[in-house]
């Protein structure tokens, strides 16, 4: 391939955002374009994104970032796909109109339904054939959900006329013109419909949840060409090339390509992941496993542990309290105070998930007294995201008995040196921060590259990596052990609140 003057358009389609980033081939970011688009909270712990705002806003940015990098199509080698995992669209297959608003990852309305499930025994089958443990977090209660809730959708359903799909089919449906109904192996992992070993949809799990097979798409690998676009927002037809869950798509822009490597994004959640290799490990300590990647057809699995709530506290704190006017003052804020003073800040603002996966848990601030100050919640905001990745990271050091040497980090938080000291401290283990940030997009553009030959192989993309800065614990031990207890104290305080 000519690669002059040749870019990999990257898709990164997030939780509260749209983007789109242009790489070039040495994986630098030529620029960059990002819309939000509106969050909809119909009922306490129901959340909600309009399928065709997100169309908008993605097919917006790509308009953006291509004309204020001057590129036309043919400057385009192929487009690469990350999303946000587990939210759930089910559209018309005739007309591609949504049924209903996409029920989003975060969402808790199933919960009830998850506990029956538990219940009635179904834990150690679902575990054994998804990797995953029974939680609203996943897609197939949503399904559920849309099927029985939404006037004449099951019989619809039923008839053949309905589609579902995670974020990444919705987009790659659109962007052909409903000409394609895909989703790569790492999505499809996500859904609890999947199973990881014999890499299928699973028909024990499909009748458990009342899911006709015919709503599914084809699950494809994350590096191979898929289909060319055949959208209006191109004139001509671009391979779309490279597709996988954010997470996992962070992962390989991390080049956590070896097995043990490990890699944690701060986002609206946060998301500790390490490559297991060719094995999938069955965690005892409630952690996920799950598909890194597959390609050319050999696949990969990882250990996860997802936190629900990471940045979306600081946004909680600007947003619900007005205690902030952006995310960036809570640095000096936390550096302006000695320590939390005792305060801890639980943010279950929607469950907590790995390692308790307690749908009830509910947001807690404790430790309040007459001295307390904003400065000391801000604080605790930020200490309460490292905690939660550090209960993950204990998780998994014990499911693995080894400690990784490092910890590669992304996500809109790292920029904040006080969280990323933070986490290395209570850790006890080097926190690194990559030189190119966009890790998720930049993943979703390597997968993508790789197939058409943009990039020659991984080895290649390995020496793109560069370390900006590397935090060290400094912390004294016995300091750290301290807060620790009073984080673990804090959090036995929000387990199992809500009664709804």
């Amino acid at each position: 391939m000519d690669l002059a003057n040749k870019y990999v358009l990257a898709i990164d389609q997030g939780t509260t955002s749209s983007r789109a980033i242009l790489f070039n081939n040495s994986g630098d970011v030529i620029t960059l374009a990002q819309q939000p688009f509106q969050q909809y909270f119909p009922k306490p712990g129901w959340i909600e994104h309009d399928p065709n705002e997100i169309w908008y806003t993605q097919s917006s940015v790509i308009k953006e970032v291509m004309a204020k990098a001057d590129v036309q199509d043919k400057h385009i080698a192929c487009i690469g796909i990350a999303n946000q995992r587990e939210t759930t669209v089910v559209w018309d297959r005739e007309t591609g109109f949504p049924v209903y608003n996409a029920i989003v990852w975060q969402d808790r309305r199933t919960a009830d339904l998850c506990e029956e499930l538990k219940k009635n025994g179904y834990v150690d089958m679902i575990r054994k054939k998804t990797g995953l443990v029974i939680d609203a977090y996943f897609s197939a209660t949503k399904i559920r959900w849309i099927l029985d809730h939404v006037k004449g959708v099951r019989e619809r359903a039923d008839r053949g006329e309905l589609c579902f799909g995670t974020i990444d089919s919705w987009l790659v449906w659109k962007l052909t013109r409903g000409g394609k109904h895909i989703t790569d192996i790492t999505n499809a992992s996500r859904t609890m419909l999947f199973n990881i070993h014999t890499q299928e949809w699973d028909k024990e799990l499909l009748d458990l949840f009342g899911v006709p097979e015919s709503m599914l798409p084809e699950v494809v690998g994350n590096s191979e060409i898929y289909c060319e676009t055949s959208s209006p927002l191109f004139k001509s037809g671009i391979p779309v090339s490279g597709m996988a869950g954010d997470q996992q798509a962070a992962l390989f822009g991390q080049l956590c390509t070896d097995e043990g490597m490990i890699k944690t994004t701060y986002g609206t959640g946060c998301f500790m992941v390490q490559n297991t290799g060719d094995k999938p490990v069955v965690s005892q300590n409630n952690l996920l496993t799950t598909v890194a990647w597959r390609i050319g057809g050999k696949i990969v699995y990882a250990l996860e542990g997802s936190v629900f709530v990471g940045g979306a506290a600081i946004q909680w704190l600007r947003d619900g309290l007005g205690l902030i006017n952006n995310a960036a003052v809570t640095e000096q804020m936390a550096k302006s105070v000695a320590d939390n003073g005792g305060v801890y800040f639980v943010p279950a603002l929607t469950g907590l998930g790995a390692p308790y996966w307690d749908q009830y848990a509910r947001g807690t601030i404790i430790g309040i007294t007459r001295g307390t100050t904003s400065e000391h919640i801000a604080r605790a905001a930020l200490e309460g995201i490292a905690y939660q990745v550090n209960d993950v990271f204990a998780a998994m050091e014990n499911d693995l008995h080894c400690k990784p040497k490092e910890i590669r980090v992304d996500g809109g938080a790292i920029s904040n040196n006080f969280l990323m000291q933070f986490q290395a401290d209570i850790s006890r283990c080097p926190v690194i921060r990559p030189k190119v940030l966009e890790t998720t997009a930049l993943g979703a553009a390597y997968l993508a590259g790789l197939a058409v030959g943009f990039w020659k192989d991984i080895d290649t993309l390995k020496k793109q990596w560069i370390q900006e800065k590397a935090f060290e614990p400094e912390l004294e031990e016995s300091r750290a052990e301290q807060l620790l207890a009073g984080w673990h104290k804090a959090v036995k305080r929000s387990l199992n609140w809500s009664d709804n």
